[in-house]
């Protein structure tokens, strides 16, 4: 299939590992640095490189990498996150399940002792709004490892930070789209040695926002009955 990897990152440690990982299995590669302090040299890898000035949020990222990869004649990509998290060797799975204009969401395995007990239970909420909105029976909303096909730039997604990742998903499927998962292994780091910019009160009031937007255009407006 016609793919490429987009790795949104922002003060990630771990870039260059990632860059590596994914490397090895010949995909085109785009980075999007959402406006990192420290900027991280990754000349020697063939790879797309996208700066934005300012951080601009995690779906403002995917969105710039969605650009490029139209640009370079894809029309599909996989985004992974810059944590290590995400596998390469797994985007084949995503790969076979893939069809035109669906999205393919990874499902992680959660049985790890060192997933955080903040992601399991908001993996739960997150699945509850969505299947509200989506009528579908969807078990790992809030993982970013995905593929997209490249029509979601003409969704009019509103959301630029986290909050992007669950209204993409929404407004796919009000517009007659398909999503899927499929079984994945990822990694989880020592507490230590993990990172994440998600903001537990500012990011958690966005979600809050957009489902409430969501759920109200689902039910009262009756979009995805009547319209897209």
């Amino acid at each position: 299939m016609n793919i490429c990897v987009v790795i949104p990152t922002y003060n990630s440690p771990y870039i260059v590992e990632v860059i590596k990982d994914v490397k090895e299995y010949g995909y085109t590669i785009i980075v999007v640095d959402d406006g990192s302090d420290v900027k991280v040299d990754i000349d020697a890898f063939d790879i797309h490189l996208i700066v934005h000035k300012t951080n601009m949020g995690k779906g403002e990222a995917i969105l710039s990498g969605a650009k490029k990869a139209k640009e370079l004649g894809f029309d599909s990509f996989v985004t992974m996150d810059a944590d290590k998290q995400h596998i390469a060797s797994q985007i084949d799975k995503l790969a076979k399940s893939y069809e035109p204009n669906s999205i393919i969401i990874g499902y992680r395995n959660f049985e790890n002792e060192n997933v955080p007990k903040s992601s399991i239970f908001g993996r739960k909420i997150s699945n509850f709004w969505v299947n509200l909105e989506t009528f579908k029976n969807l078990k790992d909303t809030q993982s970013g490892f995905r593929i997209y096909p490249i029509s979601i730039l003409d969704l009019g997604t509103k959301k630029r930070r986290f909050d992007f990742e669950i209204e993409v998903l929404v407004l796919h499927c009000f517009g007659g789209g398909e999503i899927k998962e499929v079984d994945i292994e990822c990694y989880y780091p020592p507490i230590e040695k993990r990172i994440s910019h998600f903001n537990k009160i500012k990011d958690n009031l966005r979600l809050s926002a957009i489902h409430t937007r969501l759920v109200i255009q689902r039910f009262f407006l009756l979009r995805g009955f009547l319209w897209n």
